[in-house]
């Protein structure tokens, strides 16, 4: 027995899922986190060393060495030279809490949310706001937040006319070592982290793999209904592709253009897709040959629209696995989220 706890039992507290999508290092710390915070692990116990933990759980050292950092740059543990590491502070006193801002709140946001919500530890805490391309909410969502002690920012900024406005607010009103931007990178590597989207590559990238079905149209239409970063970034991509692969480039407007034949459309919002949806059952067109429809981001009722509409879409679900990890390890890396297309009768 050593400060109340004996190494065996560490079994039962440090539990390891080699079948679990969080990482084993993750796992490590959870495990002790969420036994201080029970009062399995009081202050001054002693954790198995590293080697006893890799060996008892079959895994590497690395492992092992990854979580006990994190937990003692946190202060969760500590180290005694040629003894080992004891506790010391329990995990409610250095709780995880994150704001997270939204520019606004739907299907795929919500894949985002519960991606990091179940990737983080269970005592962390993730404060959830929604400031509708508003930039006064926006604003006003940040600076209430200094009232609050809160360890992260994460935070989604697309403003077309104020982008650079944003970004300097942003920068003079969040802590830099804090802050987590998502789509973009809007800041020098080592200054910020982020979890971004490269909207023009992807698009370029995406319509390179398309090719061979796009060969039957002439023109490529990209189809939105307001003004953003994201859908200029898009625009350069489409422009680009078509540049190059001969097609006649094109930005359609749904409030008062009609589809023509030989086209592809790209849409961005579900608004947009319904809009072209309610054009072609009034028209003597047929999907997939006379027009083409590539449609932004999955869901349920693509895969049966129009008997299954070809999609571009981001990986939510990893995006949020990403700053749960930018979160529990430190880490200010810029990593660029992932992107699938998906073939269907659309094109």
């Amino acid at each position: 027995m050593e400060n109340g706890i004996q190494i065996q039992n560490f079994r039962d507290i440090i539990t390891i899922n080699d079948y679990s999508r969080i990482r084993k290092h993750t796992q490590i710390v959870n495990s002790v986190l969420n036994a201080t915070s029970t009062g399995s692990l009081r202050q001054n116990d002693k954790l198995p060393s590293v080697n006893e933990l890799a060996f008892d759980h079959n895994i590497s050292r690395d492992t092992v060495v990854r979580a006990y950092t994190f937990l003692k740059e946190n202060n969760i543990i500590d180290s005694v030279p040629g003894k080992g590491y004891y506790i010391k502070m329990a995990a409610n006193e250095h709780k995880i809490k994150v704001f997270l801002l939204f520019s606004k709140l739907g299907h795929y946001e919500k894949n985002i949310f519960d991606a990091l919500s179940n990737n983080l530890s269970e005592n962390a805490t993730i404060d959830l706001y929604v400031y509708q391309n508003d930039c006064t909410r926006f604003k006003k969502h940040i600076t209430d937040s200094k009232q609050k002690d809160y360890t992260h920012f994460v935070i989604t900024a697309d403003f077309f006319d104020e982008q650079h406005n944003m970004t300097d607010f942003i920068k003079n009103e969040v802590p830099q070592d804090k802050l987590i931007m998502l789509d973009k990178k809007v800041h020098k590597p080592g200054e910020a982290a982020s979890v971004y989207q490269d909207f023009g590559g992807d698009i370029y990238n995406a319509l390179i793999e398309l090719n061979p079905l796009l060969k039957k149209y002439k023109t490529i239409k990209l189809v939105c209904s307001e003004k953003s970063s994201l859908t200029l970034n898009i625009k350069e991509g489409l422009f680009r592709f078509c540049k190059e692969f001969s097609y006649i480039p094109g930005v359609m407007n749904c409030v008062n253009e009609k589809i023509e034949r030989n086209t592809a459309y790209i849409d961005i919002e579900e608004n947009d897709l319904i809009y072209l949806v309610k054009q072609i059952k009034s028209s003597n067109f047929i999907i997939g040959e006379d027009i083409g429809i590539i449609s932004y981001n999955d869901s349920c009722l693509k895969e049966v629209l129009l008997d299954g509409i070809t999609v571009i879409t981001t990986d939510f679900d990893y995006i949020g696995r990403q700053i749960a990890y930018l979160i529990l390890n430190n880490r200010k890396e810029q990593i660029r989220s992932r992107f699938d297309v998906k073939i269907r009768n659309s094109l």
